[in-house]
Order: C-alpha cells, then structure tokens, then sequence
C-alpha cells in the first residue's frame, strides 16, 4: 500500500484506486487505459509560485497558462524540480495526487474541469488512478478556481 493509499484508508472519503500495469504516467497513457477522454484526465502539476510549491489541476486536453496561474498564486511562478515536487507532495512527477500532500499546499484548479461529470486524478502511483466527480475533487483539494487553459488548448 503506498502512502496516498494509506492516507484514502485513514480518511474513509470512498475513492476507489485503480491500477493499471501499462502505467498512466502521462494524461495520455491514463485516458487510454480508463477508456476515457484525454479531457477528464487530471494534470496535477506542481510549480513554485511566489517562493513557495503549489499544485495546479489542469484537464490532460490543456496546457496550462503560467501567467495565469502566476496571477491567482503569486509570482514569480516556476515548474518545480523533481526533487522539490516530491518533499512538497510526497510523490513523484507523474504520480502527484490532487489532495493528501506530505504537506500543506495551496491548489489551484483550472475551470474547464468542472465541465466533466468524473474526472480521473493520479493516485500517488505512475501507474494508478481514481474517479471523482470534479466538485468533490475541488472540495477535498481545497482548490481555487481559475480559469488556467493557455489560449489555444
């Protein structure tokens, strides 16, 4: 059981992890083995922003706008490193849940994913994955909307 796996446990919230052995280290990889729109899947990706780390949930169909993000969490903003993503999450690049960090982050959360009945979010794994629907995805990740899609994506 990996740490966000015990964390779900501990906190009895009822998401269901699910594994996958060909990986969903990339939104692409999870939207096809979900079986799902490239759209739902969930982009955690942790940037410095002001001095300090913070998660932006993006849909796997986006790229995120940093000036926008810079605009809502403070600026400069910065993809964090390998290294800083993992001591400010607890998890790798590719694995990075939308909640349970190792430590208090703030999160941001770009509003086109709110048009999805579920959405699917790493699950602490490269490998693993959960459903949510996306306004208990906001709500257990504390999460700011903002409209974070770069124009044109």
């Amino acid at each position: 059981m990996n740490r966000f796996e015990s964390w779900l446990a501990d906190s009895e919230i009822g998401v269901t992890i699910k594994q996958f052995p060909a990986g969903t280290r990339t939104a692409a990889d999870a939207a096809r083995a979900v079986g799902c729109d490239v759209g739902q899947i969930v982009k955690s990706l942790v940037f410095v922003a002001a001095g300090r780390p913070v998660v932006a949930l993006v849909s796997g169909a986006n790229r995120l706008d940093e000036g926008r993000l810079a605009a809502v969490a403070g600026s400069p903003v910065a993809k964090a490193d390998a290294e800083v993503a993992r001591t400010a999450t607890g998890y790798s690049i590719g694995g990075v849940p939308p909640f349970g960090h190792a430590s208090e982050i703030p999160v941001f959360m770009d509003r086109d994913l709110l048009g999805h009945d579920v959405v699917w979010a790493a699950a602490g794994r490269s490998d693993s994955v959960f459903e949510i629907s996306p306004t208990r995805l906001r709500e257990l990740s504390q999460a700011e909307v903002a409209d974070l899609k770069a124009a044109g994506s």
